[in-house]
């Protein structure tokens, strides 16, 4: 494992002189919102740019890859009820993501990845990508530690695909990450048993629909936190490092649809884990 390679530790002229149009930035994205009783309000913080600290020191010489500053505030405001939530407005963080890319697009890199932690942000990505694409010529990648059960991805059985925020996987990933940030004491189940049955409305169904997390509980966490460990996080963790590795070796090569030259570095032993 190398160093991290962070692109606020480089001087302006360096800028010029050490990236090249094949250079990758990851730009991290958490947030500062409420996760319960038991988790802190930094915990997609914490997991995200855990990941991307992690996955820049496997592959950054490898890729000429560099890591920016981890994006704190962004879209929350599923959470906006709840005193300590920090949220921007969908305007507001768009606006945001829009001169990050403007400057970005000064640099000689123009491959530019979002590794989002917080699910509340993925729909604005998905925009963001291709404004930024549109408007500053930046090639724009979203990709999660792991995809939000909201969105697709799994959680474990005993949560019924309900395990959303603050649940077994997340709280498992902050056991391992930041235990002293947790507090198990007051860990309880909170699965919307009755939204499981639905066949299309519900959370990963084919019907989205508006939320805020107190809707189903009022202490606004959706999953079985009591069922986490650090044993599982750190397998999460391990998945998700690995997942994000292999899309940055990817992403190194892609260029919409054309065959690439050949691989870029080592390959995989199979595929990866997300956390989610």
């Amino acid at each position: 494992m190398t160093r991290v390679r962070y692109f606020a530790d480089l001087s302006g002229p360096q800028v010029a002189e050490r990236l090249t149009d094949r250079s990758i930035l990851v730009q991290p994205l958490g947030a500062i919102e409420q996760h319960g009783p038991h988790l802190p309000l930094s915990t997609d913080s914490v997991v995200a740019t855990a990941v991307a600290e992690a996955a820049v020191a496997q592959v950054g010489d490898e890729l000429d890859v560099w890591l920016l500053p981890t994006l704190e505030y962004t879209k929350s405001n599923e959470h906006a009820w709840s005193p300590g939530t920090v949220w921007l407005s969908a305007t507001t963080l768009l606006a945001v993501l829009n001169d990050l890319g403007r400057c970005l697009a000064t640099t000689p890199a123009k491959r530019l990845v979002f590794l989002n932690g917080h699910g509340g942000n993925s729909a604005l990505l998905n925009v963001a990508n291709r404004e930024l694409r549109l408007q500053h010529g930046l090639m724009t990648f979203l990709t999660h530690p792991g995809v939000p059960a909201d969105q697709g991805g799994l959680s474990p059985a005993a949560e019924l695909g309900m395990g959303v925020h603050g649940g077994t996987d997340e709280t498992s990933l902050m056991l391992h990450l930041a235990p002293h940030l947790v507090d198990m004491s007051k860990a309880e189940r909170r699965v919307p048993e009755a939204l499981a049955l639905n066949q299309y409305v519900r959370f990963g169904g084919r019907v989205s629909f508006g939320w805020m997390s107190n809707d189903f509980f009022p202490d606004g966490y959706i999953g079985d936190p009591t069922a986490a460990n650090s044993e599982l996080g750190a397998q999460l963790f391990d998945g998700a490092v690995r997942g994000f590795c292999e899309a940055l070796r990817e992403i190194a090569v892609f260029d919409f649809g054309r065959p690439a030259a050949g691989p870029v570095g080592g390959g995989s032993d199979g595929p990866a884990a997300g956390y989610a």
